[in-house]
């Protein structure tokens, strides 16, 4: 037994003495054609001022049917690049005689940690290549922001206790909760940019406001601090703004996605218009025993509802697309609206009574029945939809008045990467609208009159 372990541990060490001689064997030739890359140019996420972005991999190949020597790979801008690299394991910006192997490849690794110069600005630079062969490069780019930070930790809670004004000068960064005091305001200025780190979220507090004056093309957007694109389509990525009893929302001009709960409030006052909320993993807007009035709104992609109702309330509903084309988890309804008297907070059941109205709008998408409604014995449940277009499935127990049923509206795209939820020339909703109806909203999300032949939904 011993006489055979000596064999295989002497046969093991001849084994690896040669391989190790084969390496040292090996014979690097300069390259007599041009790599080939797995990208010409890296376009990082979206980063704010000092914060390191994630990293982006690039790969290098070398088609050649030998082994290559890579006489130079280097940042152009050198060590005053906003970027850093890493070559086949090793970081700097300056590589000298960089080994590839014949048919093989390595990898390069990016990463930003930028400095702001102004309100965004665009960061570039190249990875040059050398080689007899020719002279290449891969680009890099990236769009910087800069950056106010509110961070919540167990010294800071987090709370803005004066009267406060957000511009769009720098970007707002929110890791854990951010809190509005009671009583007090926060306007939020046309353009500005509000990121929430994972599991965080902004309250507003009990008789406190939030304004959000945004405008046409200058929205006020929330959302998760994942810039990346993938991320505009992933729910899950913040919580939400979160409403306490007697806050109040004025919105305007504004895009919510992204988050668990876009909107959630808790007997609140709200007028939203011209607004955008979509792919969020519960609900758009989540509301108890709220007064909402909402026109010009779009929603779409929100796992439960786009809109859930609850203990009740006054909801009234003009010119707004509730799209629903969930698909993230087939367990989750996808439903436009749910509304029912009924609320169970903690360990108690409380009603209210309701009263919906919905006129000149569409709720359409992949559930049978769009609309849920669960009335509760011994309370008011009011509901009016009036020259809409409406996905009514068999078990609906709603009454309609002048509206369409079951008619696709055409929309020019549903799907999130792409959302435009205008209908076509062709669409059952154009020209189907109310006229005095919407001449109490004259004026589409878009700014196009709708004063004439009005189109059902939130696009003329």
């Amino acid at each position: 037994m011993n006489k055979l372990k000596f064999i295989l541990a002497l046969s093991f060490w001849f084994l690896l003495t040669a391989v190790a001689c084969n390496r040292d064997d090996i014979s690097f030739e300069s390259p007599s054609q041009l790599l080939r890359f797995s990208a010409d140019t890296v376009f990082c996420d979206t980063v704010y001022n000092q914060v390191r972005s994630e990293t982006y991999a690039v790969k290098i190949y070398n088609t050649e049917d030998k082994d290559v020597m890579i006489p130079k790979i280097s940042l152009e801008n050198g060590s005053s690049s906003l970027y850093r690299i890493n070559v086949d394991g090793k970081a700097g910006t300056d590589f000298t005689n960089v080994p590839l192997r014949k048919n093989d490849s390595l990898y390069i690794f990016v990463e930003i940690a930028p400095v702001a110069n102004s309100t965004e600005a665009i960061a570039e630079d190249r990875i040059n290549f050398q080689t007899p062969a020719g002279n290449q490069h891969v680009t890099l780019f990236s769009v910087v922001q800069d950056a106010e930070f509110f961070i919540q930790t167990d010294s800071n809670q987090n709370v803005l206790t004066e009267n406060t004004n957000w511009t769009n000068e720098k970007a707002k960064i929110i890791f854990g909760d951010l809190t509005l005091e009671a009583g007090k305001t926060l306007n939020i200025q046309k353009g500005t940019k509000v990121y929430f780190h994972k599991n965080s979220g902004l309250k507003i507090s009990r008789n406190a406001t939030l304004n959000v004056l945004g405008d046409l093309n200058e929205e006020v957007t929330f959302r998760g601090d994942r810039n990346d694109a993938r991320y505009d389509t992933i729910p899950k990525n913040w919580n939400g703004i979160a409403f306490d009893t007697g806050a109040k929302l004025e919105m305007n001009y504004a895009k919510v996605f992204g988050g668990t709960r876009g909107l959630e409030m808790t007997e609140t006052q709200a007028n939203i218009i011209n607004t955008i909320i979509h792919t969020h993993q519960e609900y758009g807007i989540f509301a108890v025993n709220s007064t909402i009035n909402a026109s010009n709104l779009v929603m779409n992609n929100c796992g439960e509802a786009d809109l859930g109702i609850f203990k009740g309330g006054n909801y009234n509903i003009a010119h707004s697309t509730l799209a629903n084309y969930w698909d993230f988890n087939s367990a989750l309804p996808g439903l436009g609206i749910y509304a029912t008297n009924e609320y169970q907070n903690g360990t108690a059941l409380e009603n209210g009574p309701l009263t919906l109205k919905v006129n000149n709008s569409i709720i359409y998408g992949n559930a049978e029945n769009m609309v849920e409604l669960k009335q509760t014995s011994g309370q008011t449940f009011t509901t009016e939809f009036n020259y809409s277009l409406l996905k009514y499935g068999g078990k609906a127990n709603y009454a309609t008045s002048n509206s369409i049923k079951n008619e696709d509206p055409k929309f020019v795209n549903y799907f999130t990467q792409k959302l435009n939820l205008r209908v076509k020339d062709d669409s059952p909703a154009k020209g189907k609208g109310n006229q005095a109806v919407a001449a109490m909203f004259p004026l589409d999300i878009v700014k196009i009159s709708r004063t004439s032949s009005p189109t059902i939904g939130a696009y003329q």
